[in-house]
């Protein structure tokens, strides 16, 4: 009979596999693609993120309340690409204007829960309007620098923070959320995602003080981290494991969103209120 590979060492591999399929493709999007390419891309996968949301938080039915989510996810990037967050803010603003009225004029019968609508408003500001931000960056100076190093803050301290915690992890960070994560792994994650991004940005971003970018790293590196937990406890919420099995290795598009969702606006709002 032939060996079989250890679960965790085949789901390593399965997520190896599938970083060495996507990377390269995202890589090329990034430095090749123009804004609208990048824009589409950023849509894409916000819509596979909403469809899971959508998936978890209201299963079958509700048909009505995911196509508002799903159009929202189309509709708040898109005018993110006029570079001004004021039309984000309005797209924000509309929709939960909308998602109210439509949920209003729908009622047929005397007992009825809001609740439905507090969903689908929760949804487009925890994925369309925070992905968005990846657009926001994308469109300013030196934008496809600074979308290479929001990804080196969120996924070099990942991948430390991946084999430490299953090495030398002994410490449960959040054991009642999130019970794979160490201290230990945490620690990996944000002295890893400092040194990588002073690195990085002795290279590319010389003109910006190195100990501006240490704050950031570190304190971006817990954001991460924080995002990582918030999308943890969602999950556990609904009593699931992963968002879905879309990523082979690595769950669904919001398992992998979840860190990028809290460091893309974060990141965004360092640059312009502290480095500029």
């Amino acid at each position: 009979m032939p060996e079989q590979v250890p679960r965790k060492s085949n789901s390593l591999f399965k997520r190896w596999v599938t970083g060495l399929v996507i990377v390269p493709v995202l890589l090329l999007i990034i430095f090749f693609g123009s804004p609208a390419i990048f824009a589409a891309a950023v849509i894409l996968f916000i819509l596979g993120g909403v469809w899971e949301y959508n998936h978890m938080v209201f299963g079958n039915g509700f048909i009505a309340e995911k196509i508002q989510g799903l159009l929202f996810a189309v509709v708040i990037p898109l005018l993110s690409l006029t570079g001004n967050p004021q039309y984000t803010l309005a797209a924000l603003a509309l929709s939960v204007l909308l998602v109210f009225m439509v949920f209003v004029l729908s009622i047929k019968e005397a007992h009825f829960d809001v609740l439905s609508v507090a969903k689908v408003v929760f949804g487009i500001m925890y994925i369309p309007f925070l992905m968005s931000y990846f657009i926001h960056l994308r469109m300013m100076e030196n934008g496809v620098i600074w979308i290479v190093f929001v990804l080196v803050l969120a996924f070099i301290g990942d991948i430390a923070a991946l084999y430490v915690g299953k090495y030398f992890g002994k410490r449960k960070l959040a054991p009642l959320v999130s019970p794979g994560k160490t201290v230990e792994g945490l620690v990996a994650l944000v002295v890893s995602s400092t040194l990588a991004c002073l690195i990085f940005a002795h290279f590319f971003l010389p003109e910006i003080p190195l100990f501006k970018i240490a704050i950031l790293a570190f304190t971006g590196s817990i954001a991460g981290q924080l995002g990582d937990i918030c999308e943890s406890a969602m999950k556990r919420n609904y009593g699931l494991k992963d968002a879905s099995s879309l990523l082979p290795g690595h769950g669904g598009i919001l398992d992998r969103l979840d860190c990028l969702l809290f460091i893309a606006p974060y990141v965004y709002y360092f640059r312009i209120f502290v480095i500029e």
